[in-house]
């Protein structure tokens, strides 16, 4: 099976500002590697074979980033958001031409560092006969996923402002942080219609209620979310572990 990754790296990575006034937070450095470097290579090792990633925030850097490093294993293809940056369910939807057709999408957002096995994720996916498996973890997080029971999505909520949003009515559900990595059966584009920006997460909640989309509970995983200058700085301390040479 041929398989297909998308990296979102079109941010505008304000949050990791003065860092990221020159450039891309794709084109961030952790020891000797970009973001962006690493996710390409752990997704070439897992043995995806095409690539896209969307661009919008200093495009003409990655381009030129990825055009000089000439990776081998997989084709790259550039998804050119530079007109209108359309979140990651708008820039999903946009980059639908590009991908393997009917072929699995693995999402990746280039500001995340894991030592994920990205097989275990993609094992979970196909024995369940998931529509879509996202990688979560128990911890705390300014917005969880809501699981029911059996693990199926079932809703979204922020516990700063009470905002909530559900796929069925209300009940007890398990509340987990969403680690930005899943994998979609190349099936949601018939469902992906909209052509504004919007996020992927509202729309996986409302496409609960009839497809199977669940949680992957992984503690054991390192994850980090390099948002911030910060949070950048700790996941230097682990980056032999979590590097992809």
């Amino acid at each position: 099976m041929k398989l297909n990754a998308m990296i979102y790296a079109a941010g505008l990575g304000t949050r990791l500002r003065p860092i990221t006034n020159n450039k891309p937070k794709a084109l961030v450095e952790i020891g000797d590697s970009t973001l962006l470097e690493i996710a390409i290579k752990k997704l070439i090792n897992f043995g995806v074979k095409r690539i896209v990633i969307n661009v919008h925030h200093f495009a003409d850097q990655i381009i030129q980033y990825i055009t000089q490093k000439n990776f081998t294993g997989a084709e790259i293809v550039i998804s050119d958001e530079r007109q209108q940056l359309l979140d990651t369910g708008g820039g999903l939807r946009n980059a639908r031409e590009l991908f393997i057709k009917d072929s699995p999408i693995i999402t990746y957002n280039v500001d995340i560092l894991s030592n994920i096995n990205l097989s275990e994720l993609f094992d979970y996916h196909n024995n369940n006969k998931n529509f879509v498996s996202i990688f979560v973890q128990n911890r705390e997080t300014s917005r969880y996923l809501l699981f029911d029971k059996d693990n199926h999505l079932c809703g979204w909520q922020n516990p700063k402002t009470n905002e909530e949003k559900w796929s069925s009515v209300p009940k007890p559900a398990t509340k987990l942080g969403n680690n930005c990595i899943q994998v979609l059966d190349y099936k949601i584009f018939s469902y992906l219609t909209d052509t504004a920006p919007f996020p992927i997460i509202p729309f996986l909640v409302d496409l609960a209620a009839t497809e199977k989309i669940c949680g992957w509970i992984n503690n054991d995983v390192t994850w980090f979310d390099i948002g911030t200058p910060e949070k950048l700085l700790k996941a230097k301390e682990y980056s032999e572990l979590l590097l992809i040479k």
